[in-house]
């Protein structure tokens, strides 16, 4: 059985759509460069992506150059919902995305996993119904259930995201095009866009269906790296939002609760550094201790 890698994205900026490369390296933080800005809410404090904002994903960004050790963040473009180019650089960035958003909003690049205050998450303010607000989070409907939120790293019950990154989760978001085309059949009526699933790598398998669901817990061989599938990716509101030429579907997360319990793709970590590119094939069951020389 042959997988093999047919699309490779980066989304230098939290939650703006990103641009596909031919070939990169996966450090232990995934694909260089990618999610290396995001915003901070100005108003409700801590970190914020599309959930908060979904103007967001109607924006898109590129770096200006590849990352380097010493500098993790560098300085990119980025291209407004109205056709509007603005860069990180800018004097008054924080000004301009605020009036896109319609938030008061500011911009920062990735700060050491020392810091703890700024990836620190904010208390849910009193009287607010928790169970309401992952349900508001999570699209999901009264009947509907919440996924199991005990699977994602503890840390990220005290941090926006793991310290150090602006990931949700984990480095990498895989997901097989196999599954967007059994989505899509499943409810013809919906736009299953890659776009709105925001995936890292995206791969071709000859199996149909959600084969990656069954990787959670294997390691493989992807190009030059080895990576662990950490777990299956529950979808939130973000992939049900409007942007660029994409409708706004509730549908989206009615369709992915009743085909495979609201998840698509599957989220995975580095365990061995490599070069990855386009046609490079995932090998299943391969152990990091065998990738030693």
């Amino acid at each position: 059985m042959s997988i093999t890698i047919t699309d490779i994205y980066r989304y230098p900026v939290k939650s703006m759509g990103g641009h596909t490369l031919q070939n990169t390296y996966l450090s232990e933080h995934g694909i260089p460069g990618d999610r290396c800005w995001t915003l901070k809410d100005e108003e409700r404090g801590g970190i914020k992506g599309g959930k908060r904002f979904p103007a967001l994903m109607g924006m898109a960004a590129r770096l200006r150059e590849e990352p380097a050790a010493e500098l993790p963040s560098p300085h990119a473009d980025i291209t407004l919902q109205d056709g509007r180019v603005v860069h990180t650089d800018d004097a008054d960035v924080n000004q301009q995305l605020s009036a896109a958003i319609g938030a008061p909003v500011s911009l920062w690049p990735l700060l050491s996993k020392d810091q703890l205050d700024h990836y620190r998450r904010q208390p849910m303010p009193q009287g607010i119904d928790q169970e309401a607000a992952l349900r508001e989070v999570f699209a999901r409907l009264p009947e509907e259930p919440l996924p199991d939120l005990s699977a994602f790293p503890a840390e990220l019950m005290s941090y926006e995201s793991p310290p150090g990154t602006y990931f949700d989760a984990f480095p990498l978001l895989i997901m097989s095009s196999n599954a967007l085309n059994a989505m899509a059949a499943h409810r013809s009526d919906s736009e299953f866009d890659v776009r709105r699933f925001r995936p890292n790598i995206v791969v071709d398998t000859p199996q149909s269906g959600f084969v990656e669901d069954t990787w959670a817990g294997k390691t493989a061989r992807l190009g030059q790296a080895v990576l662990k599938f950490e777990m299956a990716c529950p979808r939130c509101v973000m992939t049900t939002h409007g942007f660029n030429d994409l409708p706004k579907d509730p549908g989206i997360m009615r369709a992915l609760v009743q085909a495979n319990e609201g998840n698509l793709g599957v989220y995975a970590s580095v365990v061995q550094p490599g070069a990855i590119k386009v046609g490079d094939t995932l090998q299943l069951g391969v152990c990091a201790v065998e990738t030693k020389v």
